[in-house]
C-alpha cells in the first residue's frame, strides 16, 4: 500500500502493531523502547518478552499490545555501529524486513516502526533511513501493507525524496 514518514510519537499512533527496537534480552530500555513499554505496561509487557527471550540481532518476534493503541507489538534487535564493516547494513535490513514478514503472517494491515538502531546504538541516522526506506519499499513491492516510519529529526523527511 504506502510508506508514510512522519515525525510522531510512534506510540499514538493508530496501526495494527509498533515495532520495538529491542535488545535482544527483550528488556525495557530507554528511548523508544522505554516509551513502548510504558505505553503498553511495562509488567506485562516485559512478561510476553520474557517468554521469548533471547532473540538474535536482526530477529523479529510479536506480543500482544496490551495498554497502547496498537493490537501488537514487533520487538527487533537492531545492530549496534561498529563503523559499517562489521555487517550492520545486512542486520539492520533484516530486522526491517522480518518485521514486516511477521506482520504479514499475522495478518496485519499496518504497521509503524522507529529508525532503529540510530539512537543509542549509534547507526548514522541518514545511513539509517536509507537502509529502512529501501527494505520497506522492496517489501512493499510484495506486499499490501501501510507503513509508517517515524523519525526523531523532521528534517531526515525532507532527504527521503533522493532514497530509493
Amino acid at each position: 500500500m504506502a510508506l508514510k514518514i512522519l515525525s510522531a510519537d510512534i506510540t499514538t499512533l493508530k496501526v495494527d502493531a509498533t515495532v520495538n527496537a529491542a535488545n535482544t534480552n527483550l528488556l525495557a530500555g530507554g528511548g523508544v523502547c522505554g516509551a513502548i513499554f510504558r505505553a503498553a505496561g511495562r509488567r506485562e509487557l516485559q512478561a510476553a518478552c520474557d517468554k521469548l527471550a533471547p532473540i538474535q540481532t536482526g530477529e523479529a518476534v510479536i506480543t500482544p499490545g496490551f495498554n497502547q493503541p496498537a493490537k501488537f507489538v514487533i520487538h527487533t534487535a537492531g545492530p549496534i555501529w561498529r563503523g559499517g564493516q562489521h555487517g550492520e547494513e545486512n542486520l539492520l535490513r533484516a530486522c526491517y524486513v522480518n518485521s514486516l514478514t511477521l506482520a504479514a503472517e499475522h495478518g496485519l494491515k499496518s504497521v509503524a516502526f522507529p529508525l532503529i538502531s540510530s539512537g543509542i546504538y549509534g547507526y548514522p541516522p541518514r545511513a539509517a533511513l536509507a537502509v529502512a526506506v529501501k527494505a520497506i519499499k522492496d517489501f512493499l513491492r510484495e506486499r499490501d501493507l501501510d507503513v509508517i516510519l517515524t523519525v526523531l529529526d523532521k528534517s531526515l523527511i525532507d532527504s527521503t525524496a533522493a532514497i530509493d
